[in-house]
């Protein structure tokens, strides 16, 4: 791994073992505590200590199926209560109590590798090595009760030289299935650059989240706990059999190893034109990021995680996780079609007569899922590596109605915005009216930040002013404020976005606007000129003096939590800056 030295160096065994021999060998435990010489050699003789060897329930062989197809995997996923197939062919599953991730119970461990890095606090919540090592066990324990283990073998990463190994080991069919979706199967790379011989992972997840965790470990407050340890580089899951936390766990490493290597990882989608000129999206959910990056006319690259390094970026997924609220085939066309055998349906309503799938029932959660290859994508570029973005867009949903529908970025501005990660959502009141509520996430990616938002908005700017990447703040929220006003038509976001890939934007005349600093075109192709300036949408001009003067203040109150690392330029680049 001569371009990521954070990852542990990896020396084949001799002789080579084989996957099923490596998984014995990790369940078999550690030995905390060493007996004394006298009571070893005493142990040694010891009739009663022969037979509990021979009874040690690490001692039990498994049925260990390696990187099983996913026919086989959906064969043994319908031997499970609650697992339907689809009358699209897809494998309809629920993933328990928790349908979506546990934020609140992930825990990174504090080891001398990566202490002084972390940064701590309510996203990274510190676990002793003690407990992690109980959790480890725990785990252990739970696996090899398990009649059949399920092993998938695979990468995360598209570049050859920057990809990491990773090793899943699971109970439950559908986990496996799921994660032979997500990972870079080795038989979907180029013959050239799949590894000969064994198989070492740089990364190791144990989910055993069918067990609970011990509510009196120290570090615990529920029964759900999801641990990372930098040091082992590995995982355990337990008390939470909702696949996203396998991805996002993931996600989470690779924010933490990358930029040890000089890259910078990105929670974004990705996509490029047919001359290979590349365009990252930001945002948070219902922004519009899969949408807009689903253009059939572009090469997708990837939907949700990226790695950007020196010589362009690539996907860090095999796969995509789309949310399927609302699916339908003339809304999604590309998302809805890759719903079909071997992918991977998540807390959906089917018929139970027709096993059609009832998209907009969202009886078990909002949170429906469907994990399928990028290979289900007619037009998903393979191997999925791009060269350096041209354009980086930050994407956002202004409910209030204040912000410009496209602002250019001055440097500045890229990380105040991009560490900021504000978007805002819509919420009901009791009397019917709706009023926005600001979220902000750091990065646009908060929960899964391991390092200062700072460093990661660093490297943004960085990479932008070395490449010459143009950034852009692309509002696709509400137009004449929340209550007055709609939202932006979906085909005016297509216009401007349409624009920026077409170079349209380059020598447009530029207005700014007084409460945010945001400089805007006044013209855009197919776009009315009186949509572009926010304030001319609104009929009550005090009014929108004081929902900007509002959402203004929550983000320099968002933002007092960073002003103290970051420069005072930076500071100064968002709301009543100079």
């Amino acid at each position: 791994f001569p371009r990521s030295p954070s990852l542990p160096s990896l020396v084949p065994r001799s002789p080579p073992m084989s996957p099923e021999q490596q998984v014995d060998d990790l369940l078999s435990g550690t030995e905390p505590q060493k007996v004394s010489a006298e009571v070893e050699e005493f142990n040694k003789y010891s009739k009663s200590n022969y037979h509990a060897r021979h009874e040690d329930i690490k001692q039990i062989s498994h049925d260990i199926l390696v990187n099983a197809s996913a026919a086989t995997l959906v064969e043994q996923a319908l031997h499970f209560k609650g697992s339907y197939l689809a009358d699209s062919g897809a494998l309809v599953v629920r993933s328990g109590a928790k349908t979506g991730r546990s934020p609140k119970d992930k825990r990174i461990v504090e080891e001398p590798g990566s202490v002084n890095n972390v940064w701590w606090g309510r996203v990274n919540i510190k676990l002793p090595e003690q407990s992690y090592m109980i959790n480890r066990e725990r785990a252990i324990d739970y696996l090899n009760t398990q009649d059949r283990i399920y092993v998938i073998d695979g990468y995360a990463g598209w570049d050859p030289r920057n990809r990491v190994r990773v090793r899943v080991i699971c109970a439950l069919a559908y986990h496996a299935l799921f994660m032979r979706n997500m990972l870079v199967m080795p038989e979907e790379l180029p013959e050239a650059e799949r590894e000969k011989g064994e198989f070492v992972p740089h990364f190791t997840i144990l989910n055993a989240g069918g067990f609970p965790a011990n509510r009196y470990v120290e570090g615990m407050t529920s029964s759900c706990s999801v641990d990372l340890h930098l040091g082992r580089m590995e995982m355990v899951i337990l008390g939470s059999q909702y696949a996203g936390e396998m991805k996002k766990g993931i996600l989470t490493l690779v924010m933490y190893t990358m930029p040890l290597a000089g890259h910078l990882p990105l929670h974004s989608s990705c996509n490029e034109d047919e001359d290979g000129n590349v365009t990252l999206f930001f945002g948070l959910s219902g922004t519009g990021k899969t949408t807009l990056s689903a253009d059939p006319r572009r090469n997708l690259i990837g939907d949700d995680e990226h790695v950007w390094t020196e010589d362009g970026i690539f996907n860090v997924e095999g796969g995509c996780y789309a949310k399927c609220v609302n699916l339908s085939a003339d809304k999604e066309p590309e998302i809805f079609g890759a719903v079909r055998f071997g992918a991977v349906l998540e807390n959906v309503i089917i018929d139970e007569r027709t096993r059609a799938v009832d998209y907009d029932d969202i009886t078990i959660t909002e949170n429906t899922r469907c994990a399928y290859p990028l290979s289900y994508i007619p037009n998903a570029k393979s191997p999925a590596i791009g060269g350096h973005p041209k354009n980086v867009v930050l994407l956002t949903c202004d409910a209030f109605g204040v912000l410009p529908p496209i602002s250019k970025l001055t440097p500045e501005q890229v990380i105040y915005h991009f560490i900021s990660g504000y978007t805002s959502k819509m919420a009901g009141t009791e009397e019917g009216v709706t009023t926005p509520v600001a979220a902000f996430s750091a990065c646009y990616g908060e929960p899964f930040l391991v390092w200062h938002p700072i460093k990661y908005g660093t490297m943004l700017a960085e990479k932008l002013q070395n490449h010459g990447a143009n950034a852009w703040l692309l509002n696709t929220g509400w137009v004449g404020g929340a209550e007055k006003g709609k939202r932006c038509p979906l085909k005016y976001t297509r216009a401007i976005v349409d624009a920026i890939h077409a170079g349209a934007l380059a020598d447009v005349p530029l207005q700014q606007e007084p409460y945010f600093g945001l400089s805007f075109p006044t013209k855009v192709p197919g776009v009315p000129d009186a949509l572009l300036n926010p304030a001319t949408s609104w009929t009550d001009n005090s009014e929108f003096d004081a929902t900007s003067k509002k959402l203004a203040s929550l983000f320099k109150k968002n933002f007092e939590q960073y002003q103290d690392a970051v420069p005072a330029t930076v500071t100064a680049a968002g709301p009543g800056g100079k």
